[in-house]
């Protein structure tokens, strides 16, 4: 691609920064429609009970009150569905529990809803909540993957025996046998991934309106993808032809995966519209976001790798629980499964089994969180790499170096089933190592422990899953007044859709930004979209607006050729015009959209694209340490990214989303966890008791890239969205295990590594400064 003013490669600041930050953005609960009612969820206050309400005519009769829907009322709604059904060890598809719209008789975990109620303010709609009558009789509950699968625990599900959801494999069982019955030594880890709740900036909220005469219905909510729930909505819940339907996305403050899934809300204030025959609006608060929202990561996981005489990898065996909580949500079952094929990570392993399983609990459900299993899976086979290198007294860097695939074994394919297609694994490790001046780290021990602090590094290097899956198709039209316009169903959560689908057409039109409007988040508008999720808009969305790009600037050189009485191969388009190569004579698009043949079919264009494979994101994050032990509290002194994503399309976008995902990594390496007590109550349900990384807890990145082009993506570029979340955990924790077994032999700590584990682990080994 030659270089265009606005175009591939660009660092464009971001166009949607002005509006977004000047309090001109347009998120759902800024929307005011006319006459709209407010509605509120009752949710279950234990974990596990049966429930009969008694009463709700009195709180139907309060001031107000418009509407109550309890199960009954709603029984006629079909479940929301489960879609990520894998295959089980029997080849069988996991097979789901019902997830009822509401339930009539029985609750699985605190903060299920239990009855909806709409009124004309939201305060009324709380008083009638409360003048509910509700009988309880409350069961016996489990939280925690070790107590769910411990004997005799108590049942989430009857005839789910072990609350075990689903058992399911990956790789080779038998080969991998093989493998450790020829192994010089084998070396294990045990960690957790703790529970994490995804915390986004606005909280979920949707509006619904019903129109009588057209018999439709509008939904407008904060989501990853307006398509994916209109269809869920329409074939799955309502029962309805999609075309019933419209739903509207506008800004999205933030998804990170948890904006993806149907909830119990959508349907209800759909319904509720019907009935009432005016708006519904529904708007979470923090607190409900913690209980109903899904968690994301939640894994008790054991590896063990077979190593040769000479120290490489020859098989790896994963035994991995997977909490799903209450329900199996939307992706649920599938996350484990995509993690576990990246199991191998950067090395080269031949011989892989994976055994994964599901577990239920009393506990809000669990599905996709940034990374959506990869992270999961670099964390364990990093975490492993590192345990390996002091068990065989070598340093991380030779172990890895030792079994890294090659750049000369590309394409590799993995014992899981991946097929790398590019990457220089030791390149960018040793980059970020000369980066982070590991080398001159003694010194710097040195310099801390005069000080009366521990010092770590620790260093991880990932590679990722994303960019694949089905289709993205996008339209790109040269309106009358030589504008374009963008039609595509990715929806932005943040990322900066409108800037960087802009600078794709920009490539080919060389317009100004300004010129370009980007439309998302409208399924009456957007014919089609596979919504956001797994780093995909730019690989897969970005490559369908690439092509139909294209496809429209042959077609206006085409249009403009007789005008200009020039053969096509001589034409160019510059500055946003067609003009004769090596001269001024030019049209621009606003003249050729004029032109007699101009028609509809020349001036729109639409064009999917199908990846026919993942790409694979990978890089190398380093991170130094310092821990003060007579608090156990720790400042990240140093952290190095040194990453491959292929083509880079804007690169200051690139390290935003690096930045942002680091910092999500690191607040899960030491700070964010969500905790239940033995009764399945939630410990962590507002920000004085969940912890999430401030400014100051966050150091200055260092990020650069060390691109290696994708061979099998249309734009060679790799998706970047999810990697800082996948690399950070592991750097994180290798520098803290690396820090405790300095000072006091400490070889395992999980996360979060907060200062009150920190210094507890310190105490029990007998640190003394």
């Amino acid at each position: 691609m030659r270089p265009m003013k606005f175009g591939v490669g660009q660092p464009i600041r971001r166009v949607e920064d002005h509006r977004l930050t000047t309090g001109t953005g347009r998120y759902t609960d800024d929307i005011a429609v006319e006459g709209a009612l407010h509605a509120f969820v009752l949710r279950s206050q234990y974990a596990h009970a049966k429930f009969t309400i008694r009463d709700k005519d009195t709180a139907r009769k309060m001031n107000g009150v418009k509407l109550i829907l309890t199960g009954e009322d709603v029984a006629h709604l079909g479940d929301i569905p489960c879609k990520g059904l894998i295959k089980t060890v029997s080849g069988e598809s996991v097979e789901p529990n019902p997830v009822p719209i509401l339930p009539t008789d029985t609750v699985r975990h605190v903060g299920e809803a239990v009855a909806f109620i709409v009124a004309e303010t939201l305060s009324q709609a709380r008083d009638a909540a409360e003048a509910i009558d509700i009988a309880w009789e409350v069961l016996p509950s489990i939280t925690g993957i070790a107590e769910a699968l411990a004997p005799k625990a108590p049942q989430v599900w009857p005839g789910r025996e072990g609350n075990v959801a689903f058992e399911a494999e990956q790789g080779n069982a038998e080969k991998t046998e093989k493998a450790f019955a020829k192994a010089d030594r084998v070396v294990s880890v045990t960690i957790v991934n703790n529970r994490l709740a995804s915390n986004y900036m606005e909280t979920r909220a949707c509006i619904a309106e019903y129109d009588k005469d057209s018999k439709r219905w509008t939904l407008t909510l904060g989501s990853q993808g307006s398509h994916g729930t209109r269809d869920i909505l329409a074939g799955y819940i309502l029962k309805v032809d999609p075309s019933r339907i419209r739903v509207i996305t506008p800004d999205v403050g933030g998804g990170f995966g948890t904006k993806i899934f149907m909830y119990r809300e959508y349907p209800l204030t759909m319904v509720a519209a019907e009935k009432l025959k005016r708006p519904v609006r529904w708007v979470a608060d923090r607190t409900e976001h913690f209980l109903a929202d899904t968690h994301g990561r939640a894994n008790l996981t054991t590896a063990t790798m077979a190593l040769d005489k000479q120290g490489r990898f020859i098989g790896l065996k994963v035994d991995l629980a997977a909490e799903m909580g209450a329900y199996l949500s939307q992706y649920g079952p599938f996350i484990p499964w995509v993690g576990t094929t990246m199991t191998p990570g950067c090395y080269n392993i031949p011989a892989v089994h994976v055994r994964f399983r599901g577990v239920f609990t009393n506990t809000t459900p669990v599905d996709a969180y940034r990374g959506a299993g990869r992270p999961e899976a670099a964390y364990l086979i990093e975490r492993l790499v590192d345990a390996i290198a002091r068990e065989t007294g070598k340093t991380p860097d030779a172990v890895r170096a030792q079994n890294f695939v090659k750049p000369a074994e590309m394409p590799h394919s993995t014992q899981t089933g991946p097929v790398y297609d590019s990457g220089e694994f030791e390149g960018h490790m040793r980059r970020a190592m000369d980066v982070a001046d590991w080398k001159g780290f003694k010194a710097r021990l040195k310099a801390s422990t005069k000080a009366g602090k521990i010092r770590g590094i620790g260093m991880a290097c990932y590679i990722e899953a994303c960019g694949g899956g089905g289709p993205e198709s996008s339209t790109v039209i040269l309106e009358k007044d030589g504008t374009v316009t963008v039609l595509i169903g990715t929806q932005s959560n943040g990322q900066g859709h409108e800037t960087a689908y802009s600078q794709l057409v920009a490539q080919h039109l060389d317009i100004p930004m300004d010129r370009i409007r980007v439309i998302q988040g409208d399924t009456d508008r957007v014919e089609t979209g596979s919504g956001t999720g797994g780093s995909r808009s730019i690989p897969v969305g970005g490559a369908a607006l690439d092509k139909a790009s294209s496809i429209l600037t042959e077609n206006l050189k085409q249009l403009a050729s007789e005008k200009l009485e020039a053969g096509i191969g001589d034409l160019e388009i510059v500055d946003g015009a067609v003009r004769i190569v090596g001269t001024d004579k030019a049209l621009d698009l606003k003249a050729i959209a004029a032109l007699p043949g101009a028609t509809a079919d020349k001036l729109r264009v639409h064009q999917s694209w199908t990846p026919p494979e993942a790409t694979y994101p990978n890089g190398t994050h380093i991170c130094e340490l310092e821990v003060d032990p007579g608090t156990g509290a720790t400042e990240i002194a140093n952290y190095v990214v040194v990453d491959d994503f292929g083509v880079t399309l804007n690169p200051l976008m690139l390290e935003g989303q690096v930045h942002g995902g680091a910092a999500q990594g690191i607040g899960q390496a030491l700070m964010e966890e969500i905790r239940f007590d033995s009764s399945g109550q939630m410990l962590t349900a507002t920000f004085m008791d969940y912890a999430l990384p401030r400014a100051v807890d966050v150091p200055s990145f260092h990020f650069e890239t060390r691109n290696v082009r994708c061979v099998t993506n249309a734009l060679g570029v790799k998706g970047a969205g999810e990697a800082g979340a996948i690399g950070a955990c592991p750097a994180v924790m290798n520098a803290m295990v690396d820090a405790l077994d300095r000072a006091a032999g400490i070889r395992a700590i999980d996360m979060p590594a907060t200062p009150k584990k920190v210094f507890g682990a310190l105490r029990a080994a007998g640190y003394q400064q």
